[in-house]
């Protein structure tokens, strides 16, 4: 995202500095957000790109991060990528609804498979389906592997029953005819190629599950800086050029302006709690 934001600015003369992209690598998230917390406060010339594990990993037990998004400056939340759950073009679960069934009867005999940890959004999307139909969640059996590559190669090679991951992450497989997605946790159906792939809505799970992205300023940004870039941001995410690079990944626009993106990431915060405390995953 951040490659590609720095590319779009450029092009649309939103920016006319050079902007230099630096990955910082580590603990889901946690090293280079909590450097960039704790190092670059009061520094306007210093973005930070993130995603939905950076509400996560404050909240949980296992997790290291001592800050939240309330130790930086929420600009705007820029792109979704839905979570969803598929499986095998061959499989005998050819609707949601039909997995459904078999965890109620007994959700020992399907097993899925993700690139993440325990309670890491991956998994959190398996375990959020089964909750809202009245499984119990502690007799889910979810296998994790180092990254969603490996999850999907499990997957097609027949070792376990259903993936789940993000829609961006099913694309190629999807055109390729390999995997179906029975269902995606959006609120509305996606508009474009995945049109047909409903929601858990439709298919009657009451849930939404979303791995955003967003930029983020540093604390005490100033008030100047901080104008500049969410006027910058919002003319980004209502150009046809972004919309464009969005599409060609799989992606929708998320755009929320920083006051929704906060009261988003409150309401995420409180709920993900609920179902960590159900995990036993939630930091005490």
């Amino acid at each position: 995202m951040a490659r590609t934001m720095a590319k779009v600015l450029s092009d649309l003369n939103l920016v006319t500095q050079p902007i230099t992209v630096e990955n910082k690598p580590g603990g889901g998230q946690v090293v280079g957000t909590t450097e960039f917390a704790l190092k670059d406060v009061g520094n306007d010339y210093k973005l930070m790109i993130t995603s939905t594990p950076f509400v996560l990993n404050y909240i949980k037990k296992e997790g290291t991060a001592t800050i939240s998004f309330r130790d930086v400056t929420p600009l705007a939340r820029m792109q979704m990528d839905y979570e969803g759950l598929a499986v095998r073009a061959d499989s005998k679960y050819q609707t949601l609804q039909d997995l459904l069934d078999d965890l109620k009867a007994d959700p020992s005999q399907v097993t899925f498979v993700g690139g993440g940890a325990p309670g890491t959004l991956d998994h959190l999307n398996s375990v959020l389906v089964a909750d809202k139909i009245g499984v119990d969640i502690s007799k889910l059996k979810y296998v994790t592997y180092d990254g969603g590559g490996e999850a999907m190669t499990a997957l097609l090679g027949g070792n376990e029953d259903v993936m789940t991951s993000n829609l961006s992450s099913f694309k190629q497989y999807v055109l390729e005819g390999q995997i179906r997605v029975l269902a995606i946790g959006a609120a509305e159906r996606v508009e474009g190629e995945f049109s047909n792939i409903p929601t858990y809505r439709e298919e009657g799970v009451d849930l939404e599950v979303v791995n955003w992205r967003g930029v983020f300023g540093p604390k005490d940004m100033s008030p100047d800086a901080k104008a500049f870039w969410e006027d910058v941001l919002k003319k980004l995410a209502e150009s046809p050029e972004w919309q464009a690079e969005l599409d060609k990944d799989g992606l929708q626009n998320g755009y929320l302006p920083s006051g929704e993106f906060i009261k988003v990431m409150e309401e995420e915060e409180a709920s993900y709690f609920e179902t960590y405390k159900k995990l036993g995953f939630a930091k005490e």
